[in-house]
């Protein structure tokens, strides 16, 4: 009798509908109505500094969350701001800006907007990188916390970053009093959608997660002539080409082993035509570190290694490559140990341990780092949010098929399942760093 009633019981509990989650209830509830969001925003991309309708879509809904919003915040960014009594202020950002980048998704709803770029480039522009599942993610995430209210106390900071894809939002924004005209976090969140992990997957990971970025040009200069007559000249374009190769030894022999690295000369422009040496050549590097001192090792032996070997090609010292390193600089983003550790925790539990990967570091940029490193004693994350579509993930799994990056002009992640998860992610992130009572 006791084993029919154990046997009873136990397909009893079988046949008992899960627990109810108010987070996970909440966000899947809204879910539609985020991705309706979505599509609009996928559709009506817009490039680095001049997300204006972007910007005033998202300051509407703040103000109709309930919000105090403030626009035009370093450009184009908006600041919302909901104080619910005492506790911690927790910020989370959303970046707004579309890339220079012509859709071939297929898309129904895929973006034809055409802009012409700052360096007069007409083109395509598209949301490739996903901003558009953030914003869809910040706006439930911002819902669900309004619509819990007596579960949290604290001051809620919702922030929408302009120009994250130049590196220049997030310092207009502190420059411009971030953490002086409005409450400075104890906490900052952020997440951004993945290429190469399974949509709803959820990447979290302690210490260094994406690296300094660093644009520096080599000025090369010589003496021109005919290109039959090189001992008349001093040609550029092989001083550039010495440069060029001794430069890889920076990160094989400069920098420990253990310590990641890239210096890539993208571009090396020199000359017109086929017979002609020119006087001058300019290399075009992009730079990739973690630590500032490897990133001051690598910069200082750039310009010690293009003088060297002009020196050894007889250059005056009047003449010698002009280094400049532009002021697009991107610091590497570090997730401080014990708010991932808490989220790892917190994520691994709600979601499952299977769900939760420990990604390696990215050579990537991203200036979420700035809010982090203009305050060190705030706590900073940044995770990752899978968005491959389940079918891609298994025939990329099968057949080794290349997936498109972030930034392709095929990306389309599985949208709603990269803003159900996110938004459910930072809504119970916000509810753990700020607990009423």
């Amino acid at each position: 009798m006791t084993r029919v009633v154990a046997l009873l019981l136990a397909a009893s509990a079988l046949a008992a509908p899960a627990m109810a989650d108010p987070v996970r209830d909440a966000t899947q509830a809204q879910l539609p109505r985020l991705a309706e969001l979505y599509r609009e925003l996928h559709a009506s991309p817009e490039l680095s500094l001049r997300e204006e309708k972007t910007a005033a879509r998202l300051a509407s809904l703040a103000k109709q969350a309930g919000f105090e919003v403030t626009e035009r915040v370093g450009g184009y960014g908006v600041v919302a701001v909901m104080q619910n009594g005492p506790g911690p202020v927790v910020l989370i950002r959303t970046d707004t800006d579309g890339l220079p980048v012509t859709e071939q998704t297929g898309l129904p709803y895929a973006s034809k907007v055409r802009a012409t770029t700052a360096e007069g480039v007409e083109t395509g522009v598209m949301h490739a990188c996903g901003h558009d599942t953030h914003m869809a993610a910040w706006v439930g995430a911002m819902r669900n916390l309004v619509a819990m209210k007596d579960r949290w106390s604290g001051t809620l900071v919702m922030i929408a970053q302009p120009a994250e894809e130049v590196g220049a939002g997030a310092k207009a924004m502190l420059d411009d009093g971030l953490y002086t005209r409005f409450p400075k976090p104890n906490y900052a969140l952020a997440f951004h959608d993945n290429a190469a992990m399974r949509a709803g997957q959820i990447g979290v990971r302690a210490g260094y997660i994406m690296a300094n970025v660093d644009s520096v040009d080599i000025v090369v200069k010589g003496v021109g002539g005919h290109g039959a007559a090189p001992h008349m000249t001093r040609d550029p374009v092989v001083l550039g080409a010495r440069i060029v190769g001794a430069l890889q030894t920076l990160v094989s022999r400069e920098l420990d082993p253990q310590s990641a690295a890239v210096v890539t000369v993208g571009s090396f422009r020199g000359g017109s035509t086929h017979n002609i040496i020119p006087d001058e050549a300019t290399l075009l590097l992009t730079v990739r570190s973690y630590s500032p001192e490897d990133r001051k090792r690598l910069l200082d032996g750039i310009g010690r290694i293009a003088r060297g070997e002009a020196v050894a090609a007889g250059v005056p010292d009047d003449e010698l490559p002009e280094i400049r390193i532009r002021d697009n600089f991107t610091p590497a983003v570090e997730n401080t140990e014990n708010l991932a550790a808490r989220m790892n925790a917190l994520f691994a539990s709600r979601f499952g341990r299977d769900r939760i990967e420990s990604n390696p570091p990215s050579m990537v940029g991203e200036d979420f780092s700035r809010y982090h490193l203009a305050d060190r004693e705030i706590e900073s994350l940044l995770f990752w949010v899978g968005g491959v579509p389940d079918a891609q993930w298994k025939k990329a799994q099968a057949a080794g098929a290349v997936l498109p990056s972030l930034h392709s002009p095929f990306w389309a992640p599985d949208a709603e399942t990269v803003i159900g998860t996110a938004a459910e992610a930072m809504t119970a992130a916000a509810l753990d760093l700020m607990p009423r009572g």
